[in-house]
Order: C-alpha cells, then structure tokens, then sequence
C-alpha cells in the first residue's frame, strides 16, 4: 500500500486552475479500483491519497501523469507501506507479508 504525499510547488491559485483536471485523475484511479482516500491537508498546502494493489513502479507512473504534476504544481512524496492492519472496510488491500 501506498501514502502518496502531495506538496504544493506553486500557489494555491495555480492549483485550482488544475483541478477539475485532477478531480477527473482521481476519479479515474477510484474506478480502477486503485485509489482508496484523498483529500486536502491541514494547513492546505498539498493533500494526500492512500493507494493499493499496484507495483511502486506503477504508483510512479500513476502520480507522473497527475495534472498537477503535468501542470508543475505539485510534487509527490510516496511511501510505501505494509498494511497488516485495516478496518474492516479495507480488509480487501490486508498484506500477509512473508515471515
């Protein structure tokens, strides 16, 4: 599982011209089933997305093609993480890792 950390790089207005764009990008990623959370951060200065069930080499990919990174106005901090633990609600993205 990943945490996707997004910073903004420009101002929140250079941000807002880009995001019905990125609406659509998150939706998309929801509908694959990839995407799990979002939202903004407190102070609003970038947001976070909670992801799974890919490769690191695909959540890369998936956050390069992001407008806000297109457009320059964010960049990504990705973490990942083994998610041993979940609410009920996400018992489907639960990792077993190998002991």
């Amino acid at each position: 599982m990943f945490v996707m950390e997004l910073t903004y790089t420009a101002p929140v207005e250079a941000v807002e011209n880009e995001m019905d764009a990125h609406i659509a990008w998150l939706d998309g990623h929801y509908a694959a089933g990839v995407f799990l959370a979002s939202g903004r951060k407190v102070p609003r200065d970038g947001g976070i997305i909670l992801a799974g069930g890919v490769s690191r080499e695909e959540i890369e990919k998936i956050a390069a093609e992001d407008p806000f990174v297109v457009a320059d106005v964010c960049a990504y901090r990705i973490t990942e993480f083994i998610a041993t633990k979940t609410s009920a609600d996400l018992s489907t993205v639960r990792e077993n890792p190998a002991v």
